[in-house]
Protein backbone atom coordinates (compact mmCIF):
# COMPACT_ATOMS: atom_id res chain seq x y z
CA UNK A 1 0.00 0.00 0.00
CA UNK A 2 1.64 3.71 -0.74
CA UNK A 3 0.38 6.12 1.19
CA UNK A 4 2.40 9.08 1.55
CA UNK A 5 0.97 12.62 3.08
CA UNK A 6 2.77 15.93 1.21
CA UNK A 7 3.94 18.16 3.72
CA UNK A 8 1.66 21.20 2.48
CA UNK A 9 -1.94 20.64 4.17
CA UNK A 10 -4.51 21.42 1.94
CA UNK A 11 -8.24 20.64 3.09
CA UNK A 12 -10.28 17.82 1.32
CA UNK A 13 -13.84 18.96 1.14
CA UNK A 14 -15.27 17.39 -1.76
CA UNK A 15 -14.72 13.36 -2.92
CA UNK A 16 -15.75 12.49 -6.00
CA UNK A 17 -16.06 8.39 -6.77
CA UNK A 18 -16.36 6.27 -10.18
CA UNK A 19 -18.80 3.94 -9.72
CA UNK A 20 -18.13 0.66 -11.54
CA UNK A 21 -15.54 -1.24 -9.73
CA UNK A 22 -14.32 1.62 -6.92
CA UNK A 23 -18.03 1.62 -5.06
CA UNK A 24 -19.20 -1.01 -6.60
CA UNK A 25 -17.41 -4.02 -7.17
CA UNK A 26 -16.06 -5.20 -10.84
CA UNK A 27 -18.52 -6.09 -13.18
CA UNK A 28 -17.72 -5.48 -16.94
CA UNK A 29 -16.03 -7.92 -19.33
CA UNK A 30 -15.28 -5.03 -21.85
CA UNK A 31 -13.64 -7.73 -24.20
CA UNK A 32 -16.42 -9.75 -24.23
CA UNK A 33 -18.42 -6.12 -24.54
CA UNK A 34 -16.45 -5.05 -27.88
CA UNK A 35 -16.36 -8.54 -29.31
CA UNK A 36 -20.37 -8.69 -29.27
CA UNK A 37 -20.52 -5.21 -30.94
CA UNK A 38 -18.25 -6.40 -33.38
CA UNK A 39 -15.12 -4.41 -32.46
CA UNK A 40 -11.75 -5.58 -32.45
CA UNK A 41 -10.10 -6.39 -28.23
CA UNK A 42 -7.44 -3.59 -29.16
CA UNK A 43 -10.05 -0.90 -30.31
CA UNK A 44 -9.78 1.03 -27.60
CA UNK A 45 -12.49 2.82 -25.01
CA UNK A 46 -15.94 1.51 -26.46
CA UNK A 47 -17.97 4.77 -26.22
CA UNK A 48 -15.11 6.75 -28.30
CA UNK A 49 -15.59 3.46 -30.85
CA UNK A 50 -19.06 3.78 -31.15
CA UNK A 51 -18.86 7.46 -32.20
CA UNK A 52 -17.10 6.12 -35.06
CA UNK A 53 -20.07 3.98 -36.18
CA UNK A 54 -22.67 4.51 -38.50
CA UNK A 55 -26.64 5.31 -37.36
CA UNK A 56 -27.16 2.00 -37.90
CA UNK A 57 -24.32 0.16 -35.99
CA UNK A 58 -24.60 2.54 -33.15
CA UNK A 59 -28.06 1.83 -32.75
CA UNK A 60 -27.05 -1.90 -32.37
CA UNK A 61 -23.98 -1.44 -29.96
CA UNK A 62 -26.18 1.35 -27.72
CA UNK A 63 -28.62 -1.92 -27.34
CA UNK A 64 -25.58 -4.01 -26.26
CA UNK A 65 -23.81 -1.81 -23.76
CA UNK A 66 -27.30 -0.78 -22.14
CA UNK A 67 -28.27 -5.07 -21.79
CA UNK A 68 -24.70 -4.67 -19.68
CA UNK A 69 -25.18 -1.77 -18.23
CA UNK A 70 -28.93 -2.90 -16.60
CA UNK A 71 -27.74 -6.22 -16.16
CA UNK A 72 -24.60 -5.02 -14.05
CA UNK A 73 -27.42 -2.79 -11.61
CA UNK A 74 -29.18 -5.86 -11.06
CA UNK A 75 -26.13 -7.65 -10.15
CA UNK A 76 -24.61 -4.61 -8.63
CA UNK A 77 -22.85 -5.60 -5.24
CA UNK A 78 -20.96 -3.24 -3.46
CA UNK A 79 -17.40 -3.30 -2.45
CA UNK A 80 -16.84 -4.07 0.82
CA UNK A 81 -16.67 -0.73 3.22
CA UNK A 82 -18.12 1.41 0.34
CA UNK A 83 -21.33 2.01 2.09
CA UNK A 84 -19.44 2.92 5.97
CA UNK A 85 -17.28 5.35 4.37
CA UNK A 86 -19.61 7.07 2.24
CA UNK A 87 -21.89 7.69 5.24
CA UNK A 88 -18.68 8.72 7.07
CA UNK A 89 -17.36 11.71 4.14
CA UNK A 90 -21.16 12.46 4.30
CA UNK A 91 -21.26 12.85 8.16
CA UNK A 92 -17.69 15.20 7.94
CA UNK A 93 -19.34 17.42 5.97
CA UNK A 94 -18.05 16.31 2.66
CA UNK A 95 -19.47 16.85 -0.71
CA UNK A 96 -19.82 13.29 -2.51
CA UNK A 97 -19.97 13.16 -6.42
CA UNK A 98 -20.35 10.50 -8.57
CA UNK A 99 -18.34 10.55 -12.12
CA UNK A 100 -19.36 8.19 -14.15
CA UNK A 101 -18.77 6.84 -17.70
CA UNK A 102 -22.59 5.33 -17.31
CA UNK A 103 -25.90 6.86 -17.09
CA UNK A 104 -27.19 8.86 -14.51
CA UNK A 105 -29.98 6.41 -14.57
CA UNK A 106 -27.90 3.37 -13.76
CA UNK A 107 -26.25 5.66 -10.79
CA UNK A 108 -29.47 6.15 -9.25
CA UNK A 109 -30.71 2.68 -9.32
CA UNK A 110 -27.39 2.02 -7.75
CA UNK A 111 -28.11 4.19 -5.05
CA UNK A 112 -31.80 3.08 -4.44
CA UNK A 113 -30.71 -0.67 -4.38
CA UNK A 114 -27.83 -0.20 -1.79
CA UNK A 115 -29.55 2.99 -0.32
CA UNK A 116 -26.54 5.37 -0.70
CA UNK A 117 -26.74 8.57 -0.71
CA UNK A 118 -24.94 11.27 -3.42
CA UNK A 119 -24.71 14.99 -3.26
CA UNK A 120 -24.28 14.93 -7.88
CA UNK A 121 -23.58 12.88 -10.44
CA UNK A 122 -21.96 13.55 -14.01
CA UNK A 123 -22.39 11.05 -16.45
CA UNK A 124 -21.37 10.38 -20.16
CA UNK A 125 -24.48 12.83 -21.10
CA UNK A 126 -23.42 15.37 -19.48
CA UNK A 127 -20.53 16.66 -21.20
CA UNK A 128 -16.90 15.31 -22.06
CA UNK A 129 -16.23 12.23 -20.27
CA UNK A 130 -13.37 10.67 -18.43
CA UNK A 131 -10.21 10.96 -19.18
CA UNK A 132 -11.47 14.90 -19.90
CA UNK A 133 -10.97 17.36 -16.54
CA UNK A 134 -14.89 18.10 -17.41
CA UNK A 135 -16.34 15.87 -15.02
CA UNK A 136 -14.04 16.89 -12.27
CA UNK A 137 -14.43 20.73 -12.69
CA UNK A 138 -17.77 20.59 -13.43
CA UNK A 139 -18.65 18.97 -10.18
CA UNK A 140 -16.28 21.00 -8.42
CA UNK A 141 -18.26 24.34 -9.46
CA UNK A 142 -21.11 22.61 -8.29
CA UNK A 143 -19.69 21.76 -4.78
CA UNK A 144 -17.79 25.53 -4.54
CA UNK A 145 -14.21 23.70 -4.02
CA UNK A 146 -11.32 23.32 -5.60
CA UNK A 147 -10.10 20.72 -7.78
CA UNK A 148 -6.99 20.81 -5.30
CA UNK A 149 -9.07 19.87 -2.22
CA UNK A 150 -11.07 17.49 -3.92
CA UNK A 151 -9.87 13.45 -4.05
CA UNK A 152 -11.07 11.80 -6.88
CA UNK A 153 -10.91 7.71 -6.64
CA UNK A 154 -11.45 5.57 -9.02
CA UNK A 155 -9.89 1.98 -10.24
CA UNK A 156 -8.88 2.64 -13.56
CA UNK A 157 -6.49 4.85 -15.52
CA UNK A 158 -9.52 6.97 -16.89
CA UNK A 159 -9.91 8.29 -13.40
CA UNK A 160 -5.85 9.15 -12.51
CA UNK A 161 -5.70 11.09 -16.22
CA UNK A 162 -8.98 13.23 -15.09
CA UNK A 163 -8.13 13.87 -11.76
CA UNK A 164 -4.92 14.93 -13.08
CA UNK A 165 -5.83 17.17 -15.69
CA UNK A 166 -8.15 19.15 -13.37
CA UNK A 167 -5.37 19.01 -10.91
CA UNK A 168 -7.33 17.37 -8.45
CA UNK A 169 -6.25 14.89 -6.15
CA UNK A 170 -5.84 11.24 -7.81
CA UNK A 171 -6.37 7.82 -5.63
CA UNK A 172 -6.18 4.44 -7.47
CA UNK A 173 -8.27 2.02 -6.11
CA UNK A 174 -6.18 -1.26 -6.67
CA UNK A 175 -8.67 -4.29 -6.66
CA UNK A 176 -7.66 -5.68 -9.69
CA UNK A 177 -4.65 -7.76 -11.57
CA UNK A 178 -3.82 -4.33 -13.98
CA UNK A 179 -3.48 -1.64 -11.07
CA UNK A 180 0.20 -1.59 -11.24
CA UNK A 181 -0.23 -0.43 -14.48
CA UNK A 182 -1.85 2.15 -13.63
CA UNK A 183 -0.40 3.41 -10.36
CA UNK A 184 2.36 6.02 -11.55
CA UNK A 185 -0.69 8.52 -12.19
CA UNK A 186 -1.90 8.15 -8.75
CA UNK A 187 -1.00 10.76 -5.89
CA UNK A 188 -2.28 7.91 -3.81
CA UNK A 189 -2.91 3.80 -3.71
CA UNK A 190 -5.50 2.26 -1.78
CA UNK A 191 -6.15 -1.47 -1.57
CA UNK A 192 -9.56 -0.98 0.25
CA UNK A 193 -11.81 1.69 0.12
CA UNK A 194 -12.35 2.74 3.81
CA UNK A 195 -8.30 4.02 2.92
CA UNK A 196 -10.21 6.96 1.45
CA UNK A 197 -10.91 7.58 5.49
CA UNK A 198 -7.43 7.58 6.57
CA UNK A 199 -6.20 10.64 3.64
CA UNK A 200 -9.14 12.55 4.38
CA UNK A 201 -8.27 12.27 8.24
CA UNK A 202 -5.17 12.87 7.64
CA UNK A 203 -5.23 15.78 5.15
CA UNK A 204 -7.38 17.59 7.09
CA UNK A 205 -5.83 17.13 10.64
CA UNK A 206 -4.74 20.34 12.22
Amino acid sequence: MKIVFSEIRIMIKAVIFDLDGTITQPFFDFDAIREEMGLAKDSGPILESMKKMNPKQRKHAEAILRSHEERAVTESKLNVGAKRTLAAISKAGISIGVLTRNTRENVLAIAEKHGLNFDSIVDRDDGPVKPEAFGVLELCGRFKVRPQETLVVGDYLFDLLCARAADAISVLLANHSRADEFAEHADFVIENIGQVLEIIEQKNSV
